[in-house]
């Protein structure tokens, strides 16, 4: 169900007039994404935001003075009031930062983790207490306002809590909630999703380079390609094995190239490759072990 939130005295408030405080553990681009998105589409006051950086303190500064954000001094600080914390940490130090703010946090605050690998049964055993927690998968295209985001929640997120990260994942992108097990497959499609691109991209801007064509101008034809396929997929009612068979004249150019795809097994190879990531995002959410520190 797709969230509309309501506009209140100049900026977004959530669907009965409720106003959230978010607090961000972490500060890196997936942060930094989300705090773009959201203040960009009035979700909530730049005031309302608070980070906290273990490590990299000018990133902080760097937050505060490009977004009008408030930065937190140490965890405690972080924990002053929020409605919502977002653990966006790598996945090695997740297990220390849930163990400090296990006394920090309230039994009503949402906690949401975007840290891969980090499970909702994991936090739950990490912060020993029944808290509403939820965990999403978005993608790097965040960081344009296009991400895909697969999201679950445990059984103690209430519908408000559920509105308030719809609220804040809409922000970057679309939205869909999803049962736990199912964020391994979404992360094998969509988490890994943009790299599957690029990598087609790549071979394509390669390919150009050997046919005549200087990068500039193939980059322009590529990212215009792309562009437009993705419309069309959208857009069109046909699946898209019925839109490749419509452009591919018996005997012409895409067939030609279609021929050689079959030939190196590249579809499979997809799939393959999918079913890769999946596989091995199963593998970093096995509960019972905590993240390798590597």
């Amino acid at each position: 169900m797709p969230f509309r939130p309501l506009r209140m005295k100049g900026f977004f408030a959530l669907k009965g007039g409720i106003c959230m405080k978010i607090s961000f553990i972490g500060a890196g681009s997936m942060a930094e994404a989300m705090i773009s998105g959201m203040l960009e589409k009035r979700i909530v006051k730049a005031g309302d935001i608070r980070a906290h950086n273990r490590t990299n303190k000018k990133r902080l500064r760097t937050l505060e003075q490009k977004y009008g954000i408030q930065t937190a001094k140490g965890l405690k600080q972080l924990f002053e009031g929020p409605d919502v914390v977002i653990l966006a940490v790598k996945p090695k130090d997740a297990p220390d930062v849930l163990e400090s703010v296990r006394p920090l946090i309230s039994p009503d605050t949402l906690l949401v983790s975007v840290a891969a690998g980090i499970t909702i049964p994991f936090i739950e055993n990490k912060i020993g207490r029944h808290i509403p927690v939820a965990r999403a998968m978005p993608n790097t295209s965040a960081k344009v306002g296009l991400s895909a985001t697969g999201i679950a929640f445990n059984a103690a997120a209430t519908k408000q809590h559920r509105h308030r990260a719809f609220a804040i994942f809409s922000a970057v992108g679309m939205t869909t909630a999803v049962k736990e097990e199912q964020l391994d497959a979404v992360t094998g499609l969509s988490g890994s999703g943009p790299a599957y691109i690029y990598y087609i991209a790549e071979a394509l801007q390669q390919s150009a380079a050997e046919i005549g064509l200087d990068a500039q101008t193939a980059k322009q034809f590529i990212l215009q390609t792309i562009i437009g396929a993705a419309e069309m997929l959208k857009t069109s009612a046909e699946p898209p094995e019925a839109l490749r068979k419509a452009v591919t004249s018996p005997n012409g150019t895409t067939e030609a190239a279609i021929r050689v795809l079959d030939e190196r097994e590249v579809k499979q190879a997809f799939i393959d490759c999918v079913k890769a990531a999946a596989k091995r995002a199963n593998e970093l959410s096995n509960a019972g072990k905590e993240p390798a520190r590597e």
